[in-house]
C-alpha cells in the first residue's frame, strides 16, 4: 500500500474517533466571553434582575387572550522513504492522537500544545490542487481546530459556575438589535416576554437538569415570541422552531393528528438535546446557537472559508454566515441584555403570565375540541391552547393525554360519553396546472368547489396559480 493511501486511511480513523472524543469524561465545556471585533472589550455581563417567582403553579389555568469496514493500515515505513507532505500529515495525525490521550487524562496544557503543533504542520503541508490528499488535509485541519476550540472552552469554564456561561458581548450588532427591540418591535417584545411566564419555569427546570446556561431559556423569545404554534416561511414550527427533518431526528412525532413540534414541553426537551449536541461539536455556545439557526453544515462551511489559523472567536465568523443567522446571535444577546436590565434601555417589562397549569385526562376517542369545550362550558380556545400539538384541534384515534384546565378532569370524564366521535377528512395533494380552474379540479375529484376553498383557506376571489399545491378532500366510501 502506498504511503499516500496509508495517510488517507489513518485520517479516516481519526475522523471516526470524533464521537469518542466528544463523549470523553472531561467536564462539559462552558466558554467565557469571546472578544468582539469592536476595539473596546466586551462589556461585563449585567446582573440579572430578579425574575418573577414561578415555583408554584396557580390554582387556576390562565390562557393568554391572543391565542463504514476498511483495510487496516500497514506499518509505517521509515520516515526517510516518505515525501515531505506525507511526513507532515503523519506527524500531525500522531500529535492529534497524543493530544486526545492528554485531554482525556486532564492535561489540557499538553493537549493544546500538541494540537497547535499539529495545526502548524497541516498549514505548512504544500499539496497540489489536484491531489486527493487535499481533502484529507482539510478534514484533519477542521478536526484539530474543533478540538482546540473545545479545550479553550474547558479552560475558560468558571470555577463553580453560576450559569452565566454565554458571553454577552456589547458591540455594534447587538446595539442594532437592542434599538429594534426598544423601538419598532417594542410591543411584540413585551408580549413575548409576558408569554414567557407560561413555559419558562419548565424550560429552566430542564436546563438545570442538564447543567446548561439559564440564558438559553430566553431563546424562544427570538424564535417564536413564546408562541407554541408559530410558523416560519421555512416551515419551522413551534416554540423552538424545528423544521420537520430536525424534529424527527430529535424524537418529535409528526403524523395525521399530532405535530410534537407544537408541544411546548416535548419540543423543549428536543431543543435541549439539539443544543447539547451542537455545543459538544463546536465547543462554544455562540457558534452552537448559530448552528441551531442555520444548521451545522452551514457553520462548518463558514469556518472552512476563514483565512485564519482556526476558529477561536465567534465574531470573526458570524459575518460569513447567512444574513438571518448573522443577526440571530446578536438578537439573542440583545434580548437577554434587555431582560437583565430593562431600565438601562428605557423598558418597563410587563408581569409575565403565571406558569401554565392544567390537569390531564387519558382519552381513547377522536373528538373535536370545540364540541368537548361546549360540553364543559369552556371556550374552545381554552382546550386548543392547552393541546397546541393537535393539528386539527381534535384528539387522535388512539390513546392521548388531553390537557384540561385545572379542576376540570372529573367533569371531562363525565362528559366524554355525550361527545360524538369525529375523524378529520383525508386529503390528496394536487399541483395546479396551467388552464386549471377550481371547477375543473372539483369535477375531476368529485368534490364540491366550496370544500376545496374551505380546506385550503382560499380568499373570496378564489384565485389559483400554476404550481400551487391544493389539498383535495377524499370522498367517503
Amino acid at each position: 500500500m502506498s504511503s499516500r493511501n496509508r495517510v488517507r486511511i489513518a485520517l479516516l480513523l481519526a475522523v471516526l474517533s470524533l464521537l469518542a472524543w466528544s463523549c470523553s469524561s472531561a467536564p462539559k465545556p462552558a466558554p467565557a466571553t469571546a472578544p468582539s471585533k469592536a476595539s473596546a472589550p466586551p462589556a461585563e455581563p449585567k446582573a440579572e434582575s430578579p425574575a418573577p417567582k414561578q415555583d408554584a403553579a396557580p390554582a387556576k389555568t390562565v390562557i393568554p387572550p391572543d391565542e463504514a469496514k476498511g483495510e487496516p493500515p500497514a506499518q509505517d515505513k521509515p520516515l526517510q522513504e516518505k515525501d515531505e507532505t506525507t511526513v507532515s500529515l503523519d506527524t500531525a495525525l500522531r500529535l492529534y492522537q497524543d493530544a486526545k490521550q492528554a485531554k482525556e487524562s486532564g492535561d489540557l496544557v499538553s493537549a493544546l500544545r500538541m494540537l497547535d503543533e499539529a495545526y502548524g504542520l497541516i498549514l505548512k503541508a504544500k499539496i497540489p490542487a489536484d491531489s486527493p490528499l487535499l481533502q484529507d488535509k482539510d478534514n484533519l485541519r477542521l478536526l484539530i481546530a474543533q478540538r482546540i476550540q473545545e479545550i479553550y472552552a474547558v479552560r475558560r469554564s468558571p470555577v463553580g459556575g453560576n450559569g452565566k456561561a454565554i458571553p454577552l458581548a456589547d458591540n455594534q450588532w447587538v446595539e442594532f438589535e437592542i434599538k429594534l427591540f426598544t423601538g419598532a418591535e417594542r410591543k411584540t417584545f413585551e408580549e413575548g416576554y409576558r408569554r414567557s411566564g407560561l413555559f419558562r419555569g419548565f424550560i429552566l427546570e430542564e436546563l438545570r437538569k442538564e447543567g446548561m446556561p439559564e440564558e438559553l431559556s430566553w431563546l424562544p423569545i427570538i424564535e417564536s415570541w413564546f408562541q407554541p404554534r408559530a410558523l416560519s416561511v421555512a416551515r419551522a414550527l413551534g416554540l423552538w422552531q424545528f423544521i420537520p427533518s430536525t424534529g424527527y431526528i430529535y424524537g418529535l412525532s409528526q403524523d395525521r393528528f399530532i405535530d410534537d413540534r407544537m408541544d411546548p414541553f416535548k419540543s423543549t426537551r428536543a431543543a435541549i438535546k439539539y443544543l447539547q449536541q451542537l455545543h459538544s461539536f463546536f465547543g462554544d455556545w455562540l457558534t452552537a446557537l448559530a448552528a441551531y439557526n442555520c444548521g451545522e453544515g452551514a457553520v462548518q462551511r463558514a469556518i472552512a472559508t476563514q483565512n485564519i489559523s482556526y476558529l477561536d472567536n465567534f465574531w470573526d465568523l458570524f459575518q460569513r454566515l447567512p444574513n438571518q443567522t448573522a443577526r440571530y446571535v446578536p438578537r439573542f444577546i440583545a434580548s437577554v441584555a434587555i431582560i437583565q436590565d430593562p431600565a438601562k434601555y428605557g423598558m418597563i417589562l410587563p408581569e409575565p403570565y403565571p406558569p401554565l397549569a392544567y390537569d390531564t385526562v387519558k382519552l381513547n376517542k377522536p373528538m373535536k375540541l370545540s364540541v368537548l369545550a361546549k360540553a364543559l362550558g369552556l371556550e374552545a380556545t381554552d382546550l386548543i391552547f392547552l393541546n397546541s400539538e393537535l393539528r386539527y384541534d381534535q384528539t387522535p384515534d388512539r390513546e392521548y393525554d388531553l390537557r384540561v384546565p385545572t379542576g376540570y378532569a372529573d367533569k371531562t370524564l363525565q362528559a366524554l360519553a355525550d361527545v360524538p366521535k369525529f375523524l378529520p377528512p383525508e386529503f390528496d395533494t394536487y399541483l395546479v396546472r396551467s388552464g386549471d380552474t377550481l371547477s375543473s379540479i372539483a369535477r375531476r375529484y368529485g368534490v364540491a368547489v366550496q370544500a376545496i376553498i374551505q380546506y385550503n383557506g382560499l380568499r373570496t376571489n378564489y384565485l389559483i396559480f400554476p404550481g400551487q399545491a391544493l389539498k383535495i378532500p377524499r370522498r367517503a366510501g
